[in-house]
């Protein structure tokens, strides 16, 4: 056994000796008011995918106050979230702050009725270790995923086994439920949800009137960028893309993205779309704002498919190696293609015809 190995089973059980809570039988939660959801997977998509689980709580018992221990690297997806009442920050590198800690203190030693650690890919310590620390009467979490069981799951009353394998191409949106469903806790809508405001409006429409050309032709958004390489569509392909749609039609052609996103751009730029915009480094409600004013919005598999899940507009969502009937946009204006498990092989001529297809028919609903 290594050392690091060696520390992380000593730190358990010590955590075991003073957290450790009694499991309940009684799936009777009560009616909770005051709720506590403690972040899950660090990536921004896996937590606005699940919006799910906060509209099926507000559902079940419509009077609670949701509060949310997020990461740094996911809080943003579900800012302005009608669901969530409070969001606190959890950020590792502020442990030495006494004010930080104190503040942290304070939100955790509330009286909560109930507190939940949802899971979907990966079983998070340091959201065990908060539930641990939570002065809540109820605690539910995991006891298992995938068959692996998690050391930590005596911070929890209600000790839930959760195993993708049992329906592999189950939905996040729908998995996110098995962690609360043997309490009752359910919804009929599993679409997230990202909320924007006037303001948010008001930074889409002025980007829009921006473009060119202007008035009257369709709004096309892409974003080619995605955290995992594999998950990036060729930069070629999306040039010839864009290509073959500016010879078809006039359009107003935008890109969305971040820093992390520059190279990309920059070779997007230099190829075919010199004229293009840019609507970068904004807000989650902004971009939804401007993606819900498109006419169709291709992207990566990546978090912002999830932020244009969240909307009404026709969406093509390019899939290689994740499975997309778990993580792709559910909707009857949502559409992916996946030919393998390389992105590449999905041809520029299938997402040509798509395209084609989606503006078809929103010319001929028009007409």
């Amino acid at each position: 056994m290594s050392f690091k190995d060696f520390f992380r089973n000593f730190t358990i059980r010590l955590l075991e000796k003073y957290l450790s809570v009694p499991e309940y039988s009684d799936k009777s939660l009560g009616s909770p008011k005051n709720i506590l959801v403690i972040r899950q997977h660090n990536q921004f998509g896996d937590l606005l995918a699940s919006v799910s689980l906060f509209r099926a709580i507000k559902e079940t018992y419509p009077g609670s106050h949701i509060t949310l221990i997020a990461s740094p690297e996911n809080y943003y997806a579900v800012e302005k979230n009608n669901y969530i009442d409070e969001i606190f920050v959890f950020k590792n590198n502020k442990l030495l702050f006494p004010g930080y800690v104190y503040r942290l203190k304070k939100l955790l030693r509330r009286d909560w009725d109930l507190a939940i650690v949802p899971v979907t890919v990966a079983v998070s310590l340091t959201s065990c270790i908060l539930s641990g620390l939570a002065k809540a009467k109820i605690k539910i979490g995991p006891k298992e995923l995938n068959g692996n069981n998690n050391a930590m799951s005596f911070v929890f009353n209600h000790r839930i086994k959760l195993d993708w394998r049992k329906c592999p191409d189950a939905h996040v949106s729908d998995f996110i439920l098995d962690i609360v469903r043997p309490f009752g806790i359910k919804t009929k809508n599993y679409h997230t949800s990202v909320f924007y405001d006037e303001s948010d409006i008001k930074a889409a429409n002025l980007f829009i009137e921006s473009l060119l050309p202007k008035d009257g032709y369709p709004l096309i958004g892409f974003h080619i960028g995605a955290g995992k390489p594999q998950n990036r569509w060729p930069l070629e392909k999306y040039v010839e893309l864009i290509e073959r749609i500016k010879t078809m039609i006039n359009a107003k052609i935008y890109f969305t993205g971040s820093d992390a996103d520059n190279d990309e751009l920059e070779f997007i730029k230099k190829c075919c779309c010199k004229e293009s915009g840019y609507f970068l480094n904004r807000s989650i409600p902004q971009l939804a704002a401007l993606i819900s004013f498109s006419n169709i919005f291709i992207t990566n598999d990546t978090g912002v498919m999830h932020v244009a899940g969240a909307t009404a507009t026709p969406q093509i969502s390019i899939f290689g190696p994740t499975n997309p009937f778990n993580w792709a946009p559910v909707g009857p204006t949502k559409y992916f293609l996946r030919k393998s498990e390389l992105i590449s092989d999905v041809s520029v001529d299938a997402v040509f015809d798509l395209f084609n297809y989606l503006l078809e028919k929103q010319n001929h609903e028009k007409h």
